[in-house]
């Protein structure tokens, strides 16, 4: 009976294309709707989360900044508070550090031959290339001796390649950096674009260097901090906090002239919102499952009334009340089920649409995919039930009157 019930529900809709599919439409567009937005927002968040983790693992960034000057509050990257010398206290006295440097960055005009090309240069250690989980494609990073000798020495990213030199050979050449001749000793592997800033359009140079023969300055822009797990990032954080308080003389009652920001804590932060704004959009979606699940049971009132005399030879023959019942329910769920997977196939397509046009990888959630079969398949029963029960209680002599 339950197959045969199946193939009459079958029938029923090829018969009646076009009602059965304006039927299923609440249905497509709702299995569609919450399975795009799952797998944007789950797009979206793999994408920011591999972005941030490019930066590095376990870091805390100290920046200078947030206290205020002459009754204006600089904002974190601003200020000169923090010196090379806070870097050698803070690795020599903060247990849980693994690997740490100072940095500084601006943009300067490089120049090659007859081309030039405005890059950030920033002026740092060997132990940058750990921290920020820096691959060379070919040639060296900076080393210690560099920045001891304040060589003039610099490694450069993909795009700084292809703008500077036509044949992609950079290594060994010497470009000029602010007018001062630096010679390429490596070329970065690709990272691509975060949140729409190319990290291969970069230029890397000792610190030394940067700091007394490009920029003249004597204060870092930032610490980088590489800790040496995640259990221990808290308690780093408090004690680079504590010294640097105490090495810039900061009373109690004095604000931090620095920022000290945990990429583990951040990277969380992002997840967990990212989370509850997916759940928020898969659920608004799901709206429209309710709406197409009252246009099935809608429709299925005007079947039962359309086969009432259908129904009254069929109870004449023998048919019971769970029969007729059974038949008009599978009905509502070969509906709906068929708009479920039309829905899967919809959302999927536009999840990877959307992840190709914002060239980031799909993560089309297979937990909602079941979520969204079982629902519509839910939604077929709990709508179907009324016009399945109201067909199975037809009285078969008035059912045969009818018409």
């Amino acid at each position: 009976m339950l197959l045969e019930s199946i193939l009459i529900a079958w029938q029923s809709l090829v018969a009646n294309k076009m009602r059965a599919l304006l039927t299923m439409l609440g249905i497509i567009i709702g299995v569609g709707a919450v399975i795009a937005m799952v797998s944007i927002g789950l797009g979206m968040r793999e994408q920011i989360t591999s972005s941030i983790s490019s930066l590095g693992s376990n870091m805390l960034t100290v920046s200078p900044g947030a206290r205020s000057s002459s009754g204006v509050k600089l904002s974190a990257g601003q200020g000169n508070s923090l010196k090379l010398s806070d870097v050698t206290a803070l690795k020599r006295e903060v247990p849980g550090i693994k690997s740490i440097t100072g940095s500084v960055s601006k943009s300067f005009q490089l120049i090659f031959g007859n081309q030039n090309w405005t890059s950030n240069v920033t002026g740092t250690t060997a132990a940058y290339q750990d921290i920020r989980q820096i691959k060379l494609q070919e040639g060296r990073f900076i080393e210690a001796a560099d920045d001891e000798t304040q060589a003039k020495v610099c490694v450069i990213g993909k795009t700084v390649v292809d703008n500077l030199f036509s044949d992609g050979d950079s290594l060994g050449k010497t470009i000029r950096i602010d007018a001062k001749p630096f010679k390429v000793i490596g070329v970065l592997e690709s990272k691509g674009s975060t949140g729409g800033m190319d990290q291969d359009d970069t230029v890397i140079i000792p610190l030394s260097t940067a700091m007394q023969r490009v920029m003249g300055i004597t204060n870092l822009n930032s610490i980088l901090i590489e800790v040496e797990n995640k259990d221990v990032i808290n308690s780093v954080q408090d004690s680079v906090a504590q010294i640097l308080r105490a090495r810039h003389h900061l009373r109690a009652s004095d604000d931090n002239d620095f920022t000290v920001n945990n990429f583990v804590e951040l990277l969380n932060t992002i997840n967990s919102t990212l989370s509850t704004i997916t759940a928020f959009l898969g659920s608004i979606a799901g709206i429209s499952l309710v709406v197409g699940g009252i246009g099935i049971m809608n429709i299925m009132l005007v079947s039962v009334t359309e086969r009432t005399r259908e129904i009254g030879i069929r109870k004449a023959l023998g048919a019971t009340y769970s029969n007729i019942l059974l038949q008009f329910l599978i009905e509502s769920i070969v509906i709906s089920f068929t708009g479920g997977i039309i829905g899967i196939v919809l959302g999927s397509a536009i999840s990877v649409a959307v992840s190709l046009y914002l060239s980031w990888n799909s993560m089309i959630s297979v937990t909602a995919i079941i979520v969204a079969v079982v629902f519509s398949v839910a939604i077929g029963i709990f709508f179907g039930i009324y016009p399945a029960r109201k067909a199975a209680l037809l009285d078969p002599i008035d059912a045969l009157r009818y018409e």
